[in-house]
């Protein structure tokens, strides 16, 4: 594609889209009507020249991803409850309280538990190295096998559903294809610059990162490990940004495959109603660039 990149992710009965100056939520309300909402984006992306440089921008990138996000993805569970008594409204310090668990849960499990495991090995693995690559291992195991047993669940296959819908619309888009149901079905709901391949990569280019590591003691092992998150994802955004600019090189598909592949937990088929919805978000995400942009 030669125009600008638009991507999102999924929310409760919904779509988020990010433009280039616009923010874009579009999400099918209980009484089955669409709601839509967008704002301007207001981004360190358009305002600093550091933020714009490599191995910066990534992290940039994936902060206001986080912020954006967790914002739009309560007010999508909002709109879920608009009609429910205020008794049963979890409110911002529920839903705050429940991000700051969901955080909490993803590094005890991704990062506590493979660490873990391995000091427990250290009497007949003595070398670090091998204790390094071994926590890697078990740590895409873990990543995989959590994805896969989410899955399962109901109310998180509508969403992964929707993700299908998110990537299927941009595909569209950037083909030049018109936004409606008959041609944006036509495409995969697996897409290069998808957040799913940017935790595989994360992950990834974490082993390589640990494999070198000195283990000394708990503490130190583990802050070590947090701070080096930081430049982990960078560099990792500079590789997903990479592929998903040259994916049409048999040899850069074959690097992101593992991705895609990924992808086949992470998304599923949706039915016409989301893709509609998934339309919505982008098209309110393109007005809202178009306004931008005019004079």
């Amino acid at each position: 594609m030669s125009g600008p990149a638009y991507g999102g992710q999924a929310v409760i009965e919904g779509v988020l889209i990010r433009g280039q100056r616009t923010l874009a939520l579009a999400c099918r309300r209980p009484n089955g009507s669409i709601y839509r909402y967008r704002e301007t984006l207001s981004s360190a992306l358009q305002t600093s020249r550091v933020a714009k440089l490599p191995f910066v921008r990534g992290v940039v990138v994936l902060w206001e991803s986080l912020v954006h996000g967790t914002r739009m993805l309560m007010r999508s569970a909002d709109i879920q409850l608009e009609d429910a008594p205020a008794s049963e409204k979890p409110g911002t310090v529920g839903m705050t309280g429940a991000l700051v668990a969901a955080i909490g849960f993803a590094l005890l499990i991704f990062v506590g538990i493979p660490y873990a495991t391995t000091q427990l090995l250290r009497a007949t693995v003595p070398s670090s190295t091998a204790l390094n690559v071994i926590e890697g291992l078990i740590r895409i195991a873990l990543l995989i096998g959590y994805v896969a047993a989410i899955s399962l669940l109901p109310d998180i296959r509508r969403v992964f559903a929707y993700h299908g819908a998110e990537h299927m619309t941009i595909h569209a888009y950037e083909h030049g294809d018109p936004l409606d149901a008959t041609h944006v079905s036509r495409y995969p709901t697996a897409h290069p610059r998808c957040g799913t391949a940017f935790l595989l990569i994360v992950v990834l280019v974490a082993v390589v990162a640990f494999t070198f590591m000195p283990r000394t003691n708990l503490v130190v092992d583990l802050v070590a490990r947090l701070a080096l998150v930081i430049p982990v994802a960078a560099v990792s955004y500079e590789l997903l940004r990479f592929g998903a600019n040259h994916e049409a090189d048999p040899l850069v598909r074959a690097l992101v495959w593992p991705g895609l592949a990924l992808q086949g937990i992470t998304t599923r088929q949706p039915d016409a109603s989301m893709i509609e919805v998934a339309v919505a978000s982008l098209e309110e995400a393109l007005a809202g660039d178009a306004e931008a942009a005019a004079p």
